[in-house]
């Protein structure tokens, strides 16, 4: 297996028009896998969207969903009582399980659009009970260092899966080492949300990533000012395949 694999944005598959605007990353269709996800990596969608849409109450199920808001506000609804503002410092993990829906409005004025990754995790088995869980963070990056997200535990938010996030805004000169693995055999996508960075051989611009299909410790140097987010995944772990949005594609 190469150990490592650069994703550009002609391999995202684009989706929607005008105001709403989305690419969509399956990571396993880079690795010409029978699998369009990761381990429980499912997908990843990068979203542009202007204040004033309304994507109205929808359905999600088996899906792990994190929000991870960049650039403006979002109000979240949903079917367990929520009515919870979003923004890039207050992120949120919609863990579906077996029925749950939500409306997103976005927030703001102008033509200053949202920006944000949706992220769509693979949850250990299917029929889990749906669950909201927010947190606030105190600053909006982690200069030049790596910073937890979510993880299976002691982490701010949590996967019902063996993922790790982890975020950091890396200044233009610097460089930093991937962070120690959680378990051995890992694979990670390294993807930059804005900027340019270089792995190894690999330039990476906004909206591109690189699979790591090793343990090794690289070190990753900003071309630009950067902002990174660093997927991590067991791919031995148990894992359901069969979610809503996470699940695999390939085999529908």
């Amino acid at each position: 297996m190469t150990a490592m694999i650069k994703v550009d944005r002609t391999k995202k598959h684009q989706h929607g028009a005008g105001e709403f605007g989305i690419e969509i990353l399956w990571p396993g269709m880079a690795e010409s896998s029978d699998d369009s996800g990761i381990g429980a990596i499912g997908r990843i969608d990068h979203a542009k969207i202007k204040p004033g849409t309304v994507i109205a109450m929808h359905p999600h199920k088996d899906d792990e969903i994190l929000t991870y808001m960049r650039k403006g506000r979002m109000l979240h609804l949903d079917t367990v009582d929520n009515e919870e503002e979003i923004s890039n410092t207050r992120l949120m993990l919609m863990n579906a399980g077996h029925t749950f829906q939500h409306e997103e409005r976005i927030l703001g004025e102008g033509n200053s659009a949202m920006e944000c990754l949706q992220i769509f995790v693979r949850p250990k088995e299917p029929d889990l009970s749906p669950q909201v869980q927010f947190h606030d963070f105190d600053t909006v990056y982690s200069e030049n260092a790596w910073r937890v997200i979510a993880g299976p535990m002691d982490a701010p938010l949590i996967f019902r899966a063996q993922v790790w996030l982890h975020d950091a805004h890396l200044q233009q000169g610097n460089q930093l080492t991937l962070p120690a693995t959680p378990t051995t055999g890992v694979v990670r996508l390294l993807y930059v949300f804005k900027g340019s960075a270089t792995v190894g051989e690999n330039h990476l611009k906004s909206g591109e990533s690189v699979i790591i299909n090793d343990d090794n410790k690289h070190q990753v140097v900003a071309d630009e000012d950067t902002d990174l987010v660093l997927f991590t995944t067991d791919p031995t772990a148990k894992v359901f395949r069969g979610g809503m949005f996470s699940g695999n594609v390939l085999s529908r």
